[in-house]
């Protein structure tokens, strides 16, 4: 017997039902029609049904499209994220990033209609993605086409998904390993102080490459998970929420003096303009406590600066790991320190176990030599 499902969908104007069906040639799930009444989507599953059992597919060609474009359809679907936000199906983060994925491909696509849209076009795109960014965010934009066009085909704004055969690329094959030696960080730090950012942007440089915090640890870090005195070293505590992780470790010390300084700072400017009030207790915020949401300006301005090219922020990361095996860690310090849940995600540090033993037998011929 054929497979045939309904799936119920609530929203703000009542139930919805979807009867999706399996293709019997290519064994896909694929969408059939939505109904505002259940029994009329069972009818219609019936039928659908019978007609697949004796071998026919539905054509849905027959039935009228909606002229919808990428951004009518676009909105709809930021609504059914909100309601599952509230449902708590999903988290506020989760919806953020999907919207700002979503408001670049509205840019490129929104006046466009939703089913002029061609699978070529969305290839094109993605190779333009990919070449100026990565593998990563190719998967990601592409995961966005596919909930625009699933969304549009239950408007009925489209009759097929032709993001359906476009598969995700391989992101192992394009894992980043590049990674900042000491001095470059010191160029790093020492650019900053030639722009705006120069009071705050070293102790969150410094938090990721000397603790491997992401730039989400970061900007969600509290004042109240920073212990500056404990034993003279301090204590800072990171939350990572993509793998809801939490790490407890001594601050480095230049980390300890540039969040101390950053810490100063804030005082200094909040008496002076006699703010009061602080809306947060985020340690990267606003005179007024309101979250830094990104710092990506300021980071560029200091790479191009610095003179480094080819370095993203989260490379910072691959900095601290790099650096903590070179200097004698191994693959199981690095895992528990970074906060990785497998150690097959530290493998790829594996390689640098060898230039540590380099680096050793450089510095014993340098004592050999001095010796003579």
């Amino acid at each position: 017997m054929a497979t045939v499902t309904i799936q119920k969908r609530e929203n703000k104007k009542g139930n919805s039902y979807v009867v999706t069906f399996k293709d019997p040639l290519t064994g896909k799930k694929k969408y059939y029609k939505t109904f505002k009444k259940h029994r009329i989507a069972q009818q219609e599953a019936n039928d659908l049904r019978a007609l697949l059992d004796t071998g026919k597919s539905p054509n849905p060609r027959k039935k009228k499209l909606s002229a919808l474009n990428f951004h009518q359809v676009s909105i709809s679907l930021e609504k059914e994220w909100a309601n599952r936000l509230s449902e708590k199906e999903i988290a506020k983060k989760t919806m953020d990033e999907w919207v700002i994925w979503l408001n670049v491909l509205n840019h490129k696509f929104g006046k466009r209609l939703l089913c002029d849209i061609s699978t070529q076009e969305i290839l094109n795109f993605r190779k333009k993605i990919t070449k100026k960014n990565s593998n990563v965010s190719s998967n990601k934009y592409l995961s966005i086409f596919k909930k625009v066009f699933k969304q549009g085909l239950e408007l009925n704004a489209v009759v097929s998904d032709p993001s359906e055969c476009i598969k995700s690329l391989s992101e192992k094959e394009h894992e980043r390993n590049r990674f900042l030696f000491p001095h470059e960080v010191n160029s790093l730090i020492e650019a900053t102080k030639q722009t705006r950012a120069k009071f705050y942007l070293p102790a969150i440089i410094y938090l990721g490459a000397e603790h491997g915090a992401a730039k989400q640890e970061i900007l969600g870090l509290k004042w109240s998970k920073i212990n500056f005195d404990y034993k003279g070293e301090g204590l800072i505590t990171l939350y990572r929420t993509k793998n809801k992780k939490e790490r407890t470790e001594f601050i480095m010390p230049r980390t300890r003096m540039a969040l101390l300084d950053w810490h100063d700072h804030l005082k200094w400017m909040r008496h002076r303009r006699k703010i009061i009030q602080i809306k947060t207790d985020f340690v990267f915020c606003h005179l007024d406590g309101s979250p830094i949401k990104n710092f990506n300006r300021a980071w560029w301005r200091v790479l191009e600066i610095a003179g480094i090219e080819d370095f993203h922020f989260h490379d910072l990361r691959h900095t601290f790991c790099s650096n903590l095996i070179l200097s004698g860690a191994g693959l199981k310090d690095a895992k528990e320190m970074i906060g990785h849940k497998d150690i097959a995600m530290t493998d790829r540090y594996a390689h640098l176990t060898d230039e540590h033993k380099n680096y050793r037998q450089n510095i014993l011929a340098e004592h050999y030599e001095s010796k003579n």
